[in-house]
Order: structure tokens, then C-alpha cells, then sequence
């Protein structure tokens, strides 16, 4: 379903996979609910980085939303656990570091 290539990963929601792609405008409008993204890396780096943070970047991320609310996406991380959605995670804070080129 994702293409690691272009920074994307799968996050499950309620039993079903959901395509995150880490798109300009999706990272943008993290941006502006968020703060600054190279901070918001450096919080993760530094273990720093709050579960709100994590759904909302997911939030903006997710390709499709359908009826989805943001509630069901921190749900999820939750239900899954941080360490399985430190995958997700890593490929979409690996996206903000590289950049568009």
C-alpha cells in the first residue's frame, strides 16, 4: 500500500490500513498547528515528542480521511502502542528532513 520511496507509510485505524503521505500542503498545515517541523524532529529525537504531536502529524499526513475523525487517529496510536508507530513515525520525520530537494 505505501511506497517507502516516497517517504510514505501505513498507519492501522480501527483494524484497517490507512495510507500517510507526507505530501507539501499536508506538511505545511502540520506546520501551522504544530510549530516548526525541524523542532517537532528534534523533540523525537530527543524523546520529547507528546502523543498529540504524533496524531497530529499523522492527521495531516493521512492521504485519505474519509470519515476518519483525528480523535480515532491518537486512538489508534494508543491502541497500538508507540512502538509500533515509531515506524510510521520515523518515515514521516525522515521526509521532513530530507525535504522536496
Amino acid at each position: 500500500m505505501s511506497n517507502p520511496v516516497r517517504g510514505e507509510a501505513t498507519l492501522t485505524i480501527a483494524g484497517e490500513a490507512h495510507l500517510l503521505r507526507p505530501s507539501f500542503d499536508a506538511l505545511v498545515r502540520a506546520e501551522e498547528e504544530l510549530g516548526s517541523l525541524f523542532a517537532l524532529v528534534d523533540r523525537a529525537g530527543e524523546g520529547q515528542l507528546r502523543l498529540a504531536e504524533i496524531a497530529g502529524l499523522f492527521w495531516h499526513c493521512l492521504a485519505d480521511r474519509g470519515e476518519l475523525t483525528r480523535a480515532e487517529v491518537g486512538q489508534a496510536v494508543l491502541d497500538q502502542g508507540l512502538a509500533a508507530s515509531a515506524a510510521p513515525l520515523r518515515a514521516l520525520l525522515g521526509e521532513i528532513l530530507k525535504g522536496s530537494g
